[in-house]
């Protein structure tokens, strides 16, 4: 039984468009999905067959391409060079890309959790929970854990100063293996304390998934040597390419 959610996916974002072609991917995917009709993982030994199977529609190269498109498109890129954004590491930059304005649109929205719960499918099938870094990803982190049928709790930059003092919002059992849903990866310093906060709760994290990465150097060296491994749905190179070619900038 195929998931409504992988049908609503290949309706509104499958860039193949031939009913032969739709017609492949529903079949792949039907063969593909760890999940039952409720959303509840089968047994381990039919997960992991069924994984080793899973093939990607497209390139990565084009899924980053793709998404960036949708950014652009909801105008979620902004560029402001006189008046640089101040990011949260506390850098200037004057290009920011408003991850946000994707929960006002239903599709580009949809398609955000759907590309997040295929990465987290491929690369995590033996994740058991989903823990969003507050507060940009919180809502897509809660619209992932929904669809796979999973836990969801949130981590805060820091503990709370009043009422129960949480950090971590939800419930977490110590060892629970947990994937990370982050929005925008700039230094990747927020992420990284997200995972720490984590760790220190005795969560097991298996890595994370984000909707976009500026690809930095520093970001990646701090992922690498946290061992944190990062899955995102584009980046800044593909979102400035896109940008270029369909005359966004010039």
């Amino acid at each position: 039984v195929l998931p409504s959610f992988f049908r609503t996916f290949v309706a509104r974002n499958s860039v193949e468009s031939s009913r032969s072609d739709i017609s492949t991917f529903l079949n792949r995917c039907a063969a593909a999905t760890p999940l039952d009709p409720q959303g509840r993982f089968r047994s381990e030994a039919e997960k992991e067959s069924r994984r080793r199977r899973i093939k990607p529609l497209i390139s990565m190269d084009k899924q980053k391409k793709a998404f960036a498109a949708k950014l652009l498109k909801i105008k979620a890129i902004k560029l402001r060079p006189q008046e640089p954004f101040t990011w949260a590491s506390g850098w200037k930059s004057p290009i920011y890309c408003d991850n946000r304005k994707v929960n006002s649109y239903p599709e580009v929205r949809t398609y955000v959790k759907l590309r997040l719960v295929s990465l987290i499918l491929e690369h995590f099938p033996e994740a058991e929970a989903v823990a969003g870094v507050a507060t940009g990803a919180i809502s897509q982190g809660a619209l992932v854990a929904d669809a796979l049928g999973m836990p969801f709790a949130y981590v805060r930059p820091k503990p709370k100063d009043h009422g129960m003092g949480n950090q971590i919002e939800g419930e977490l059992a110590a060892g629970t293996k947990v994937v990370v849903v982050e929005d925008l990866i700039s230094t990747g310093g927020s992420s990284l304390k997200a995972v720490e906060a984590l760790r220190q709760a005795g969560v097991e994290v298996l890595g994370m998934v984000a909707s976009h990465t500026y690809g930095f150097p520093v970001a990646e060296e701090a992922f690498k040597e946290a061992g944190v491994t990062l899955y995102t749905l584009t980046d800044y190179e593909h979102v400035i390419a896109e940008a270029a070619d369909t005359g966004y900038v010039s």
